[in-house]
């Protein structure tokens, strides 16, 4: 009678473990998880072409991807991917890599950091280029209530790109012309100096 009895529990243990399995696969995807694809499931992206996303603003990154979604930025992978994100999940989307923690940066160039430092705290008054540390923060935080991303520990190649990008204009998604108007003063040793420094933060 107990050997039968044990059968029976066993079996009804299998059985429900088997149910919980079934209904654990029939539950739809998160909805980051397309972005997980190449953001990373935390945000910290392996390849340095592509952002981290955790610990941006959820303000920020939901703009981003409704950017993408309606044309106002461009990207040859982004474009196509933000359209899978339902506009529904875009928040929630957001609030996911805000919620995640970034992981710390290496400089691909150490010896760019201190210059990068020196204009992204305080600027440069000879060509005109004010410190990146009045909207984007001291540690490179941002300012989430203005949409003003965080850049600190981010890939320094995809810096890199995106202030190209905003000086030749082919990203022109910023608020009053607001970045184009300052990546237009940096030159290429700039952008890289700055990129490298904020890999740091």
């Amino acid at each position: 009678m107990k050997h039968l009895a044990a059968a029976v529990l066993l079996l009804l243990g299998t059985a429900g473990a088997a149910l919980a399995a079934e209904e654990k696969a029939a539950e739809p995807p998160k909805p980051w998880a397309v972005c997980a694809s190449c953001h990373g499931p935390d945000g910290n992206s392996i390849n340095p072409i592509w952002p981290k996303l955790a610990g941006q603003g959820a303000a920020y990154i939901a703009k981003q991807i409704h950017d993408f979604k309606g044309g106002k930025r461009a990207d040859p992978l982004m474009s196509g991917m933000a359209m899978a994100v339902p506009d529904a999940a875009v928040d929630e989307v957001a609030a996911y890599f805000a919620g995640q923690k970034t992981q710390p940066g290496v400089p691909v160039k150490p010896e760019l950091v201190d210059q990068g430092r020196q204009l992204y705290e305080a600027g440069n008054p000879d060509t005109g280029v004010t410190a990146c540390a009045a909207c984007h923060g001291p540690n490179g935080n941002g300012n989430p209530a203005a949409k003003f991303p965080a850049l600190g520990a981010q890939h320094a190649a995809y810096t890199i790109k995106q202030l190209q990008m905003f000086r030749n204009g082919s990203r022109a998604n910023d608020p009053n012309e607001m970045m184009r108007n300052i990546a237009v003063k940096l030159s290429e040793e700039d952008i890289e100096a700055l990129a490298m420094y904020l890999s740091t933060l």
